[in-house]
């Protein structure tokens, strides 16, 4: 019988010091791994740079009136019948939160998958660690670390994750800072409205969240048939379908519901969500989640 939702058989998803031994055998090559993808994307990752205070040039761009005359740049617009303004880079250093779900159900992988979902999503977030180390930028794991900058910011975050016997399976963000950014990797499997309730917060502080979620291809299709036992890796409960194709369209349409509800609150927010199936490159969930972070620096939102 299949059992959806089931962990891997050597752990018990209730047993926490075997789940962190477990993480922390998984942390060095995840961390390889994503150094591998970061190498493959690096030529497209130019910062997170954006208008501001500082003394580098960044851009020419159309004067709008209002501004002050001492901003136009007169040989740029002599050049043509536009006038134009020179504007500088901003130099200070942003925070970028990370965190990846710890939750039993993150440690699914069926058969149609390459690797569970915690791999995943711990691949994705030591990848931009290492992204946004390289470009300068403080990154931080709440309940973890304070916001640091370190050019081998992705190696001492592993080395901290690698250490850490529990996790809170949703920690406080109370130190997620004004104006920073935020990036959550989960399954966002809990009831859409306790989702809600946790991060509504955040917005109301003018932090920009990214939300990555991490999905198994069978999660999505249901290729399930015959006889078949489900089981809740959170609880352990189980359900014995005695013709599991009979649930397939409730459970489809259920399952779209939930990410479509998300999906459109983030959308009112301002807020980016981002689909990482397992059977998909991490790469290609890694450069979506740059471009919206880096189209909203351009736009120099609320900065």
């Amino acid at each position: 019988m299949a059992r959806f939702g089931e962990a891997t058989e050597a752990v018990s998803p209730r047993n926490a010091i075997a789940r962190a031994r477990l993480r922390a055998s998984l942390i060095p090559d995840l961390l390889v791994e994503a150094r591998r993808i970061t190498n493959t994307v690096i030529a497209g990752w130019h910062g997170r740079r954006r208008r501001g205070v500082g003394e580098n040039f960044w851009q020419f761009r159309p004067y709008v009136e209002g501004e002050t005359m001492a901003r136009i740049d007169w040989r740029r617009s002599a050049r043509d019948d536009q006038t134009y303004v020179r504007d500088l880079e901003w130099e200070a250093a942003h925070t970028v939160w990370l965190w990846a779900d710890p939750s039993p159900s993150m440690l699914y992988k069926s058969e149609l998958g390459n690797v569970s979902k915690e791999s995943r999503a711990l691949v994705l977030v030591l990848a931009l660690a290492e992204l946004l180390s390289r470009s300068g930028e403080r990154i931080a794991w709440p309940g973890l670390t304070d916001p640091f900058s370190s050019r081998n910011g992705a190696e001492r975050l592993a080395a901290r994750l690698g250490h850490e016997a529990r996790f809170d399976p949703r920690p406080g963000l109370a130190p997620v800072t004004r104006y920073s950014d935020i990036v959550i990797a989960s399954d966002f499997l809990d009831p859409v409205e306790e989702t809600i309730a946790w991060l509504d917060p955040l917005a109301g502080r003018g932090v920009r969240a990214h939300l990555i979620e991490v999905s198994d291809p069978a999660e999505e299709t249901f290729p399930y048939s015959g006889r078949t036992e489900f089981e809740d890796p959170e609880t352990g409960q189980k359900l014995t379908a005695g013709r599991a194709e009979t649930l397939s369209e409730d459970y489809r349409r259920l399952y779209g519901a939930r990410r479509d509800e998300l999906a459109a609150w983030c959308g009112r927010l301002g807020w980016s969500y981002t689909v990482s199936r397992t059977d998909r490159l991490a790469s290609e969930t890694l450069i979506k989640v740059h471009m919206t972070m880096t189209a909203d620096v351009g736009r120099g939102r609320g900065r």
